[in-house]
Order: structure tokens, then C-alpha cells, then sequence
């Protein structure tokens, strides 16, 4: 491929792609929650493959790689952090695009997490990029609507601030809290309810993007201006969102390891 070739690939992904889904504070909540859910063999099957590294740790990786060199990181890995579906639609209803999407890479990575053959490295990978995509699609705007990039071209004000919507969701709301993403984690685990454990428990990702799709419309804000206001109205909501990634990792992991 060529020098220009690849330059007008990356100026593609740029324009197009959204940014990284919840920020590494979210990622860490997501990955330090389903820790506590893991069921016994998916918590031996994880250490098998990465060691002393624990989900929390992992769940940052595949946004750190968008960094490194070379052609996967930055232009065939890019487009799996997120998938996008019209209003009123399935993800099934549509056919996935060309170069891949979030449910895509999810079954390439089961793949190889299941192929005992395969070597340690591409297995690492996969379970960590595995974990990153669970915790992103939680994430209501990386199910997107197509036309505005899962949010990042609504542009909007956070305490006067300028910054767009995508961003709000990935890191301003979590942010704005000053709480470790331990603290956040416990907090979380200590207020799930049997109910909610039971609803958010799906290891279906078709399942994770319906449920992204039906919300992700009462979000966007009436007016640019977000401050208090935005906060108190999806507070809840918010908390909601990092609880079904933590579970879903969980549950995600526990049917790839439990199934023969």
C-alpha cells in the first residue's frame, strides 16, 4: 500500500469515526464491577490468559493501542469500538459495514478464544480488545445514529466549556464526580439490586445494541448549554450505563469460558 494510500485512509477514519468510548475512569468501573461476577472457570480461563492482569487493567488497553504504529491499530482495528443503527432499527435489519463494526470484531475475538490452537498473543488480544468492546457498547453513543458520529458532531457547552456530546458521555459526566474508579465500582456493586442483576445480565450483544437504541434519543440535550441541570436529569442514568457494562463483561466472559 502506498504512503499517500494509507494517509488517505487515516484522513478517512478521522472524519468519520468516533472518538474512544468511556474514558479510562469508565473503562476501569466497567472492568473493577465485573470482577465481582465473574462465575469460577471464567476467572480461571482470564488468568490463563493474562496472568495477574485484571479486567480493569485490560479494559484501557485497546484505546491505548489506537496510538501504536502500523495499519491495524490505526486503521483496520478503528471502526470496532462502535457500531451505528438508524432510529427504530435492528443492528440484524442492516447488513454490517465492509470494514467491520463492534459485533463483528466480538465474533472474530470469541473465535479465537475458543480456538485452543491459537497462539497466546492473538488470544490476549482478543480477550482484551473483548473486554474494551463490552464496556463501549454500554456507552449509548457508540450505538449511533448515522449523520452525526455517535454524537460527536453535536456540539454543546459542559459548564461553559466547548466539547461535544459524544464526549460529555465519555468521560465529562464521569469525570465531574472526583470519584476513583474504585469508589465508583463499589459504589455500583453495593446498589445492585437482585432485579437489576437479573436484566442486565445479558451476554447478548445484539441484545446491548437494542437496549443502546431505545435510550440513547432521551439524551440529547434541548439547548447546547449542560451543566447541573444535564447532570441531575441523567445522573441515574449514567450509573445505569456503567452497570450493564460491568455486568455484561461478566456475563459476556462467563458463557465463552462455561460453554465447552
Amino acid at each position: 500500500m502506498t504512503r499517500a494510500r494509507v494517509m488517505r485512509l487515516l484522513l478517512a477514519l478521522l472524519l468519520a469515526t468516533p472518538a474512544a468510548a468511556w474514558g479510562p475512569t469508565g473503562h476501569r468501573i466497567t472492568g473493577a464491577l465485573a470482577e465481582h461476577y465473574l462465575s469460577p472457570k471464567a476467572r480461571a480461563g482470564v488468568r490463563e490468559i493474562l496472568g495477574s492482569e485484571s479486567l480493569e487493567e485490560a479494559s484501557t488497553w485497546a484505546d491505548h493501542m489506537r496510538s501504536a504504529p502500523g495499519l491495524f491499530w490505526r486503521v483496520t482495528a478503528s471502526p470496532w469500538h462502535y457500531v451505528t443503527v438508524p432510529d427504530g432499527k435492528r443492528w440484524r435489519d442492516q447488513p454490517p459495514p465492509a470494514e467491520g463494526d463492534a459485533l463483528t470484531a466480538l465474533r472474530r475475538f470469541e473465535s479465537t478464544l475458543k480456538d485452543v490452537k491459537a497462539p497466546l498473543e492473538e488470544r490476549q488480544l482478543a480477550l482484551r480488545f473483548a473486554i474494551h468492546i463490552v464496556g463501549d457498547l454500554a456507552q449509548p453513543f457508540h450505538v449511533g445514529r448515522p449523520g452525526d458520529r455517535g454524537g460527536n458532531d453535536v456540539k454543546v457547552r459542559f459548564f461553559g466549556r466547548e466539547t461535544n456530546l459524544h464526549a460529555v458521555w465519555d468521560s465529562d459526566l464521569i469525570d465531574h464526580e472526583r470519584l476513583a474508579f474504585s469508589e465508583w465500582a463499589a459504589r455500583l456493586h453495593r446498589r445492585l439490586t437482585p432485579d437489576q442483576l437479573r436484566a442486565w445480565s445479558s451476554p447478548d450483544p445484539e441484545q446491548w445494541v437494542d437496549d443502546a437504541v431505545a435510550i440513547r434519543g432521551s439524551l440529547y440535550p434541548a439547548a447546547p448549554d449542560l451543566g447541573f441541570d444535564y447532570i441531575f436529569a441523567h445522573r441515574e442514568r449514567l450509573d445505569q450505563q456503567l452497570a450493564k457494562g460491568g455486568l455484561r463483561i461478566a456475563a459476556w466472559l462467563n458463557r465463552l469460558f462455561d460453554t465447552p
